[in-house]
């Protein structure tokens, strides 16, 4: 069985803090391009899903309205 450290005990913060900053630099970053392209298609893709909903919403208004007459 593991034995799990407070984070009190020992340093924890600074512990924490170093092994988050170690963590960091092992993430593999997008380039400007890519970012900039994934940020269009999340913009591109919310707009549509924000249409599509919009649309769903006021199709089931209308039937609601002319169900509750």
């Amino acid at each position: 069985m593991a034995v799990v450290k407070d984070t009190k005990q020992e340093g924890g913060l600074q512990r924490w803090f170093r092994e988050t900053r170690g963590e960091l630099r092992k993430v593999v970053w997008p380039t400007r391009e890519e970012a900039i392209r994934l940020t269009r298609v999340v913009i591109l893709l919310s707009l549509a899903m924000g249409m599509v909903l919009g649309l769903l919403d006021l199709a089931l208004n209308s039937l609601y309205g002319l169900l509750a007459g």
